[in-house]
């Protein structure tokens, strides 16, 4: 049920925007470049079947979410200090494993955002990412910095669904093979490691518990405010749903043309051949906003993973920001993106998911974590293990080629 007032600290028009910046900086720290280059190349192999995939990737994403938000809130504990409660000690592994993979990611945005700058306005990609991360740190080192995050995080999403929604329209898609193929895919079976792979990318690592932390630091908590949670946790979810369906469209519409994209920039080939000259240039709006908010999104929710280690930390925590995105900045500009570590760091990332949600589904039914007066689900917990396996299986699926990756 939602309550009746504002929280205490909070007029309704905060706590209204604190709700959209939780919704938004779940949603578009899912929507990175590597989101962006993904959905394209998937959509390029497996046309409108991918669909399905989509379909399916987004009801387990919602499952994950409103488990991990609902309980993370009524309990007003962080992700890694439920994981704690339920086993002392699997909170700082959760941890070590977020902020690990919340740098090698971070590395990519940059590197993103450095590659959009060189879109946008010819500079060098170098150049640019030191550009855009020293206008990200300026905005954390703000007094008010949290409360201009949820404002940015609200405007690069909007930017974002209006421009991919653009070239969808552009590409004139076939809506009606589409629609068929959602629920009929020419093989199911072949899309198995599609909708493992959108699940891990939708809701892995960090992602899964951004919106769930930003509603716990502004007090949002509490068994009163679980239909508000709720609410907030399936439209972060649709929100980003709705973005890749555009962007799938999108794709769909100019392969179905017979055309193809360019491998070593598929994303960018979507917009170009959908919108003529002007779509690379579009292209590199939508991915300067998708590196932006991921860059803010990655940095914020990997130091409150750090909050426990040490009070100093939560006390000065944008400073600890401030000095995980110059890290991250620092290294691709001297070394780039380390292929093998950030594909290591990654796989690593993406075992928080199941290790992380199995603790959260434990909370669920502990009276000492979450209160007596909580009832979970049934079928949310349902939806939870669904979520665990599908994750699960991917990391088993790419552990061997890890391996031989890492070998070669």
């Amino acid at each position: 049920m939602q309550p009746t007032q504002p929280l205490a600290g909070h007029t309704p028009g905060s706590q209204r925007n604190v709700l959209r910046g939780a919704i938004f900086i779940m949603a578009t720290s899912s929507i990175g470049p590597a989101f962006l280059t993904q959905t394209s190349l998937f959509t390029e192999k497996y046309l409108a079947s991918f669909a399905f995939a989509i379909l399916i990737s987004l009801l387990i994403d919602i499952g994950a979410q409103l488990n991990i938000w609902r309980v993370i809130t009524v309990a007003n504990l962080r992700g890694q200090d439920v994981a704690n409660r339920v086993l002392p000690g699997i909170g700082h592994l959760i941890s070590a494993f977020i902020v690990l993979g919340g740098i090698a990611f971070n590395i990519g945005n940059i590197g993103g955002a450095g590659l959009a700058m060189n879109v946008i306005f010819g500079i060098p990609p170098i150049l640019g990412s030191l550009i855009a991360a020293v206008l990200i740190i300026a905005i954390f080192m703000l007094r008010n910095a949290k409360r201009i995050m949820d404002g940015l995080m609200q405007l690069f999403g909007l930017v974002m669904l209006c421009m991919i929604g653009y070239a969808m329209l552009q590409s004139n898609p076939p809506l009606q093979d589409v629609l068929l193929r959602s629920i009929q895919p020419d093989d199911p079976l072949i899309l198995l490691l599609p909708i493992v792979t959108l699940v891990g990318g939708t809701v892995g690592g960090y992602i899964s518990f951004s919106g769930g932390h930003r509603l716990v630091e502004a007090g949002i908590t509490g068994v009163e405010n679980v239909g508000v949670v709720t609410r907030a946790a399936v439209t972060g979810i649709l929100t980003t749903g709705v973005v890749r369906i555009c962007l799938f469209l999108a794709a769909l519409g100019v392969v179905s043309q017979g055309l193809t994209l360019d491998p070593s920039n598929p994303a960018a080939s979507v917009f170009a051949h959908a919108m003529g000259t002007v779509g690379y240039k579009v292209f590199g709006v939508v991915l300067l906003a998708a590196s932006l908010s991921s860059v803010i999104g990655a940095a914020y929710t990997s130091v409150s993973f750090m909050y426990s280690l040490h009070p100093s930390i939560r006390t000065h925590n944008q400073r600890v920001v401030i000095v995980f995105i110059a890290c991250s900045t620092l290294i691709y500009s001297l070394v780039g993106q380390p292929v093998k570590v950030l594909v290591v760091a990654g796989a690593l990332n993406a075992l928080v998911l199941p290790l992380a949600l199995g603790c959260i589904l434990w909370a669920a039914k502990k009276p000492s974590i979450v209160g007596k007066d909580y009832q979970h689900p049934h079928w949310m917990l349902a939806f939870g293990v669904l979520a665990i396996v599908a994750t699960a299986v991917g990391v088993g699926l790419s552990f061997n080629s890890l391996l031989q990756f890492w070998q070669s």
